[in-house]
């Protein structure tokens, strides 16, 4: 958001500074992160009450990801840099080549060298360090962005107080998500045990991609907003604005039709055994009701953030996902079982999409 403001505002040496800051303050926090994960690792991995061996295998796994954290980091705000600049095109490809990459050292270290659960966390490992130093290649060797930036710098206080204003309300929604799922699963494995567990794991997956492509043109829709914004293209932002809800609207529908009339054959897709592609089938039919809805959140999201507002999204992510809690453990205790885990879920993203878009609709009267 930072970058592409000052790409809008003609600014290019806060394009700049704000490029090398998000680098260097990326790293610091992923150090942080990972430390204390792999301290805590037990503790976390705990509170999931698993049995001795899986918890075990757990331990292992998140310690080895969470020493990829600075690689990981730096990747992500390598891909915001390119967003915000408009070369979307380049995380994709750099993205893919690791996805491409860890698809083929997953098998090959899991069965081939016999390394099980280790072997799945260094091939994330080793495929997350290939996508950085593609990024770093990319743009010291190909393409120097903005006329070449320095990765990491002495921080400033005026491009890291403008950092932290846009995006700690970013990085509380995340977390807050992360550890409200984190109860959730724990919820999900009281009521419907491991399979309970799986459904949650796996079908969150799979609810991913439509997540994931929505993300997509959210990301777009807030990088060309930022552009438009500062420049005072006001017009421009609002037809982006309109299209990519269509175009949204237009998946959202699709997943609401895949999930609720194929959702167990799609989930047997992923998971062949009957219980499981069963249970997952119940938990894509209630979530899908909500789609249309979760495009209406992520989409109006890139609007607020392509505006530099990022506090509403957050208020209304961290608000709606908590209430997941009480009400999935209400509905489930009122008889509804693990039913009731997924009625809550997607009962919440349906609040948090006609939430979202009207809130920005009284928003979008001040500023556009």
């Amino acid at each position: 958001m930072s970058v592409g403001q000052s790409i809008g505002a003609q600014n290019v040496e806060d394009a700049r500074g704000f490029a090398s800051h998000n680098l260097t303050i990326a790293l610091i926090l992923s150090l942080c992160w990972g430390f204390l994960l792999f301290v805590l690792a037990h503790p976390i991995i705990g509170f999931y009450k698993l049995e001795e061996p899986i918890a075990l295998n757990a331990v292992e796994y998140l310690r080895i990801v969470a020493s990829a954290f600075p690689f990981i980091f730096l990747s992500a705000a390598f891909t915001g840099i390119h967003n915000a600049a408009g070369l979307s095109k380049i995380p994709f490809y750099i993205s893919g080549t690791g996805l491409l990459l860890n698809m083929v050292l997953d098998p090959l270290f899991i069965l081939g060298f016999h390394l099980g659960t280790a072997g799945a966390a260094w091939a994330t490992w080793i495929s997350q360090a290939v996508v950085c130093g593609l990024f770093v290649y990319q743009l010291k060797c190909r393409n120097k962005l903005f006329g070449g930036f320095p990765f990491f710098v002495r921080l400033k206080e005026r491009y890291t107080k403008r950092i932290f204003q846009l995006g700690l309300p970013v990085a509380l929604l995340n977390t807050f998500f992360a550890i409200i799922n984190l109860f959730m699963a724990r919820t999900a494995s009281t009521y419907g045990g491991h399979i309970g567990l799986m459904t949650l794991t796996a079908g969150g997956q799979m609810e991913a991609i439509a997540w994931n492509t929505s993300q997509g043109f959210s990301t777009a829709l807030s990088a060309f907003t930022a552009q438009n914004y500062a420049a005072r293209k006001k017009e421009r932002i609002l037809t982006a604005y309109h299209t990519t809800l269509k175009m949204t609207s237009i998946i959202g529908v699709l997943c609401t039709l895949l999930f609720v009339f194929y959702g167990s054959e799609v989930f047997s897709l992923i998971v062949p055994e009957q219980a499981a592609y069963e249970a997952g089938g119940i938990f894509l039919r209630i979530d899908g009701y909500s789609m249309i809805f979760m495009m209406l959140e992520i989409t109006t999201q890139g609007m607020f953030y392509g505006t530099g507002r990022t506090v509403p999204p957050a208020i209304i992510s961290i608000s709606c996902n908590t209430l997941r809690i009480p009400l999935a453990i209400g509905l489930a205790a009122a008889g509804l079982g693990i039913t009731g885990v997924w009625w809550a879920i997607s009962l919440s993203s349906m609040l948090k999409g006609v939430v979202a878009f009207i809130w920005f609709s009284i928003l979008q009267k001040k500023i556009l």
